[in-house]
């Protein structure tokens, strides 16, 4: 948000514990015209309250998560920062290189007056992370200004890096710049996760069509500085508008930034989204100090910690703390998981090649189709403009036929007479995060009857029919997809 009071009240508890204090003021480049934020004039001013707030601050950093910011504001910025800053105080520069703007602008603030930068080395440089120690040094041949580090050491560092993710399988749009980012500030640390969940959830094909709603976001929120975890609150609600239709479900982080829980968001929020989000949430605008709105979740991190045999130390209710997600319920807390020893690992690696083998020799004989001994019945989604059909397909036997059909594990109980199987409306693999019936209980069609978690977002999974709760299939943390049966129901008569 860049809200300076929400920075001094954050700081005092990093200067009370005697650690170096670095403020970080946020940057990126609108995807919509302005001349009130995002400006040079913007982020100097906010280093002016601070600077003037009466907190110890050792060093300001200059923060451009999604590599948005071009290198006149950066330039202008750190030269107005420097004229207000105590000469001794450091001023440091973060960007990311997603749109192979990072050389440039680190250039610029080094002229400006910045005293250091963030590098990164390959293969875990450029594209969404920092540029590579070695262009950078490039770069500054002959300016004046070096690199405080022995370039001639990065291969070491370099296979250190290759040796150690050698078992990893980015996705390319992970890892290749993109100069469509200037309209849609993303941050380089968040683009990798979630290009990974869209492949999970089996949504990749609405990339482009999230990117293209991301200024619409951006500008109706209140363009607050695209940084975790704002940045994802953007992008969910991106999300969510290609799924459903333009604020038809709003994000909870989203709704909450934009109703001021967060703090006072740059531009004023749109009334319109304002409204809809008070509808949708049961919230209220608020205006008041958004420390007093903050519940306390500690008691309920205790007890949960408590029920599982856990030691209730400050480190494990931090732990289950920070996983905690409004509506989430604990039985899927990361956090909680972990000292299980029970973690969901999700990271992109490459898939384990089965070595050939040579099958045994069997008798010559004729193949044979196998075929069908009595109809068989499946089920095909479609998804189209965002809309979600399903349709259940018999397929008959052939008349005649009396070949046996080769024996195969069911996966799901069969849809036979009144009974339906209820399954996730997402193509891809999701996570089961809630199960809101139980056996016996009647529903309605178009009743949520259970809710699955994709691209950190909860998704309710309705009923398609009127009916009875017959069997619960799937329990909470499974993984399913639209193969999966979450439960089945047996329908009204």
């Amino acid at each position: 948000m860049n809200d300076v009071d929400n920075l001094v009240k954050t700081g005092k508890s990093i200067v009370d514990a005697g650690m170096h204090h670095q403020v970080s003021i946020a940057m990126m480049g609108l995807p919509f015209e302005s001349d009130k934020v995002h400006t040079a004039e913007f982020y100097i001013n906010i280093g002016r309250q601070l600077l003037g707030s009466g907190i110890r601050i050792d060093s300001l950093c200059l923060k451009d998560a999604s590599g948005t910011t071009d290198p006149k504001t950066i330039y202008d910025t750190a030269v107005g920062l420097r004229k207000i800053m105590p000469p001794e105080m450091p001023l440091w520069q973060h960007t990311h290189d997603t749109a192979s703007m990072a050389v440039a602008c680190y250039m610029a603030g080094i002229a400006g007056g910045v005293d250091g930068i963030d590098l990164s080395i390959r293969p875990m440089a450029s594209g969404t992370v920092q540029p590579d120690v070695r262009s950078m040094a490039h770069a500054l041949k002959g300016t004046g200004y070096s690199l405080d580090v022995d370039v001639s050491k990065t291969h070491v560092i370099e296979d250190m890096l290759n040796e150690g993710m050698k078992e990893y399988d980015f996705n390319p749009v992970t890892t290749t710049a993109d100069a469509r980012v200037v309209a849609f500030p993303m941050p380089g640390g968040a683009i990798g996760p979630n290009v990974h969940m869209m492949v999970k959830a089996g949504l990749l094909d609405k990339y482009a069509d999230i990117l293209a709603e991301f200024p619409v976001v951006v500008e109706a929120g209140g363009a607050w500085t695209s940084v975790t975890p704002g940045s994802q609150q953007y992008w969910l609600q991106a999300f969510n508008n290609v799924l459903y239709g333009r604020w038809k479900k709003i994000e909870n982080g989203y709704g909450r930034a934009v109703l001021g829980y967060f703090g006072k968001t740059p531009l004023p929020p749109d009334p319109q989204v304002v409204k809809i989000a008070s509808e949708q949430l049961g919230l209220e605008p608020y205006d008041s100090d958004p420390f007093d709105a903050v519940p306390d979740n500690i008691p309920e991190a205790k007890k949960a910690l408590e029920e599982n045999g856990l030691p209730v130390t400050e480190e494990n209710i931090f732990l289950v703390l920070s996983s905690m997600v409004p509506g989430k319920k604990m039985a899927v807390n990361e956090g909680l998981r972990f000292l299980l020893g029970k973690p969901r690992i999700d990271i992109p690696l490459k898939k384990a090649e089965s070595k050939p083998t040579t099958p045994a020799k069997t008798p010559q004989t004729s193949p044979v189709a196998p075929a069908l001994q009595g109809p068989v019945t499946s089920r095909c989604t479609v998804v189209e403009d965002g809309k979600t059909r399903r349709f259940t397909i018999t397929i008959e036997p052939a008349e005649g036929s009396t070949a046996a059909a080769p024996a195969t594990a069911p996966t799901a109980p069969p849809e036979k007479g009144d009974r339906i199987n209820i399954y996730s409306s997402f193509g891809g693999s999701v996570e089961l995060v809630d199960i809101m019936v139980a056996v016996g209980d009647t529903v309605q069609k178009g009743q949520a009857v259970a809710a699955v978690e994709a691209m950190k977002a909860t998704h309710e999974i309705k009923s398609p029919e009127d009916g009875t709760v017959a069997e619960i299939v799937a329990k909470i943390g499974d993984e399913v997809d639209s193969s999966t049966p979450i439960l089945t129901l047996t329908k009204k008569a």
